[in-house]
């Protein structure tokens, strides 16, 4: 079993950037966000139970799922959100937990978005929060997704609060600052301690 380490932070954050200065380094990758899109793929026994559930409005042509429609059942809908995770969130932690066990390097880097909202801190032996303001989570986003500013306001108060992600965190990254370089060092200083870590855990000098 390799020694999980659960990145998170909130929406702007950037933890794909973070994820990938650590997967440079030869450690395992595994996104949440993947896992809960190969779950619901094409022949998944999820898609029919969705598309039994909802009905064929959120299935295209294609035969994939049609997020933006299925979005539009679930919103304003709690029971029927409720229905979704309930089908969805063991599916998820199940694949992560087996993907966690195959990873062959050291350690793995386990991105979940919604890690301290979904009680997933459990999963991990440490976690790392990206950190940033407010006001630059709201900067990022809007000029990434070129989005509505109330839109990534709504996304940002369904999310944890920075405060709770702290709390949850045992380590932090400040990604404020526009600078990568200081984030690199940040990432190679904590790629050695959690090797380090990892290898005190299986039992290697």
């Amino acid at each position: 079993m390799s020694y999980v380490v659960g990145l998170t932070g909130g929406i702007g954050s950037g933890k794909s950037t973070v994820a990938n200065l650590f997967a440079e380094r030869g450690v395992d990758i595994i996104d949440a966000d993947i896992i809960a899109r190969e779950v619901v793929a094409p022949g998944e026994p999820a898609l029919a139970a969705i598309a039994e559930h909802f009905g064929a409005g959120v299935i295209t042509d294609r035969g994939e799922l049609d997020r933006r429609a299925l979005r539009d059942r679930v919103f304003g809908h709690p029971q029927e959100k409720d229905w979704l995770n309930a089908l969805l969130h063991p599916l998820i932690r199940e694949r992560m937990v087996a993907a966690c066990a195959a990873s062959t390097s050291p350690y793995c880097l386990l991105v979940v978005p919604l890690l301290v909202e979904n009680k997933l801190t459990g999963l991990c032996n440490r976690v790392l929060v990206v950190d940033v303001s407010p006001e630059v989570q709201l900067a990022r986003t809007v000029k990434r997704d070129q989005a509505v500013e109330a839109q990534i306001r709504a996304i940002m108060a369904a999310q944890a609060s920075r405060e709770q992600r702290l709390a949850a965190a045992d380590d932090v990254i400040d990604n404020n600052s526009p600078d990568q370089t200081e984030l690199q060092s940040e990432v190679m200083r904590l790629h050695q301690q959690y090797s380090a870590l990892a290898k005190g855990v299986n039992g290697e000098t």
